[in-house]
C-alpha cells in the first residue's frame, strides 16, 4: 500500500508561482510512474504532467513551458513547479501514483491508469 500526501497549493496572483509537494509512504516500489493531476469545478480531472523511476516527463499541452516536474527519490518526493500562472490552472491538484511501472504510457493522461491518490491540495490563481 502506497500513501501520498500533497502540499504547497495555496492563492496567488496571475503570474506567480507555487511548488506542490508529494511525499510517498508505505510500500514504495523501486519503479513507479507518477503524476500530477487537477480538477476544477464542474470538469473532469485531467493529467497535467508525469515522471516515471528514470526521469523521463510529459505534460499536458496547456502547462508545458510553465510547470516542471521532478522527484527526488532519497525523499520518495515529487514535485511540481508551477510558474506564469494563470486564472484557469485554479483547480484542486492531485498526486497519483502506478506502482511497479517501467515507463509512464500515453494513458497516463487519463486517471483510471493510476491505482493511487492524495487528497489533494487547492490552488487559486486571481487575476
Amino acid at each position: 500500500q502506497v500513501q501520498l500526501v500533497e502540499s504547497g497549493g495555496g492563492s496567488v496572483q496571475a503570474g506567480g508561482s507555487l511548488v506542490l509537494s508529494c511525499a510517498a509512504s508505505g510500500y514504495i516500489y523501486s519503479r513507479n510512474c507518477m503524476a500530477w493531476f487537477r480538477q476544477a469545478p464542474g470538469k473532469e480531472r485531467e493529467g497535467v504532467a508525469t515522471i516515471d523511476s528514470d526521469g523521463s516527463t510529459s505534460y499536458a499541452d496547456s502547462v508545458k513551458g510553465r510547470f516542471t516536474i521532478s522527484q527526488d527519490k532519497a525523499k520518495s518526493t515529487m514535485y511540481l513547479q508551477m510558474n506564469s500562472l494563470k486564472p484557469e490552472d485554479t483547480a484542486m491538484y492531485y498526486c497519483a501514483a502506478r506502482a511497479a511501472a517501467d515507463y509512464c504510457s500515453g494513458y497516463w493522461r487519463f486517471a483510471w491508469y493510476f491505482g493511487y491518490w492524495g487528497q489533494g491540495t487547492q490552488v487559486t490563481v486571481s487575476s
